[in-house]
């Protein structure tokens, strides 16, 4: 989802010597592949947007996985960008690295001031590794490696899996099966209550052609809405674009995650970046998208 917002974006600035490949084509995991291809192709900008993602469940169940998968790709992708020489790579990764009780909104020196969300600890310490990583060659070999913290992405190209998927893709694909069957409810994990923040994947791509040509610190920046809403509301949102008229019903033997993670995006605003697509217009976009692809 990310890689190809990023890839349309650059296509419409005019860039033309893009280089790509799928996750099929190479295995990022692979040292040896990683290695060989970076010396063949030479990129001078790297966007590190793969990583092995998804929801509360997935990152619960396959936490071995998460945590070693995840340091791999970015290991590799890393390391090599050093040794080719790349004038500049983006780290891209998760609202997750921040602490679960951690004062809201969310700002960047939060990073490591209290204890990870259980459920997805694994993935957020491979983030964090991420983001000490591209500082650290940056410390010891003057690289111009900088990290970027989304916040929670949906919109084209979404993964809409039943189990792995994330909740605003997840509750796209629960309502329009439930309106096709006519289905009078639907369950949705948790309470309700945790508030969530969501920013269309073409925003995000927007703000890293941003930041690629702009930011060059140390660090991280967040990149989000400043804006959030309860899971109960989204669902209800979700609800009303798709025009199903049956009722949810919320199951709080399910576990809601962190309360709250909203993105102080203050210091993307002050670099003169703000997102243009507004939640209800997206989630029309990504649903048109899922009719297209299901």
């Amino acid at each position: 989802m990310v890689g190809s917002a990023i890839h349309r974006k650059l296509l419409k600035e005019g860039y033309t010597n893009i280089i790509t490949r799928t996750s099929a084509e190479l295995d990022l995991r692979n040292q040896e592949a990683v290695t060989d291809f970076f010396a063949a192709e030479k990129p001078d900008y790297v966007f590190l947007a793969a990583a092995k993602v998804g929801g509360i469940v997935a990152n619960n169940t396959y936490r071995a996985d998460f945590l070693y998968e995840n340091l791999a790709i970015q290991n590799n992708v890393i390391h090599n960008a050093y040794l080719n020489e790349v004038k500049k790579l983006m780290f891209l990764g998760s609202s997750c690295i921040y602490p679960k009780l951690a004062p809201q909104p969310l700002k960047e020196d939060y990073l490591l001031t209290g204890t990870l969300e259980e459920t997805n600890e694994p993935y957020a310490i491979a983030k964090i590794a991420g983001i000490k990583m591209c500082d650290a060659y940056r410390d010891q070999y003057n690289c111009n490696f900088i990290s970027v913290m989304p916040t929670n992405l949906y919109g084209y190209n979404d993964n809409y899996h039943p189990q792995n998927s994330h909740v605003l893709p997840a509750l796209i694909r629960k309502i329009h099966e439930a309106k096709t069957n006519n289905v009078k409810e639907i369950v949705v994990w948790g309470s309700g209550s945790p508030m969530r923040e969501f920013l269309f994947a073409d925003d995000l791509a927007d703000a890293c052609f941003f930041l690629m040509q702009t930011y060059n610190e140390p660090h991280l920046i967040n990149i989000g809405t400043g804006h959030d809403l309860t899971i109960k509301d989204l669902a209800l949102l979700i609800k009303n674009v798709l025009g199903y008229d049956g009722e949810l019903v919320f199951d709080t033997t399910k576990p809601d995650g962190t309360p709250r993670k909203l993105m102080d995006v203050s210091k993307l605003h002050s670099l003169g970046w703000k997102h243009q697509v507004e939640l209800q217009e997206g989630i029309a976009l990504a649903y048109q998208d899922f009719e297209s692809r299901y």
